[in-house]
């Protein structure tokens, strides 16, 4: 069974930064499209960005663009999301996810296996 676990997660003021990872095991990491999500309270989860399995292709939420970075190190079967110029908007439990199938994609039913969640709070 495959397991993700976040970290990386905390309080940061606003016009900050923070890295996320997103730690893989008992799996084929370097097989797996890697997702990043993210859920505000009171609000659905959200697509945040997407690296294919071999890392080549990434793509963005229109909110994450420009400030979001997600890169991946199949060697340590660790997927990663560097976020810069935090808004407070930013605010939310942030997950990752894998697909076996190796599509990944925006929607979170398209990814298999989900990590617990880290949480970035984001002050103004």
């Amino acid at each position: 069974q495959v397991q993700l676990v976040e970290s990386g997660g905390g309080l940061v003021q606003a016009g900050g930064s923070l890295r996320l990872s997103c730690a893989a095991s008992g799996g084929t990491f370097g097989t797996y499209a890697m997702g990043w999500f993210r859920q505000a309270p009171g609000k659905e989860r959200e697509f945040v960005a997407h690296i294919s399995w071999t890392g080549v292709y990434t793509y963005y939420a229109d909110s994450a663009k420009g400030r979001f970075t997600i890169s991946r190190d199949n060697a340590k079967s660790t997927a990663f999301l560097q976020m810069n110029s935090l808004k407070p908007e930013d605010t939310a439990v942030y997950y990752c996810a894998a697909d076996r199938g190796g599509s990944g994609g925006r929607k979170s039913t398209s990814y298999d296996y989900w990590g617990q969640g880290t949480q970035v709070t984001v002050s103004s």
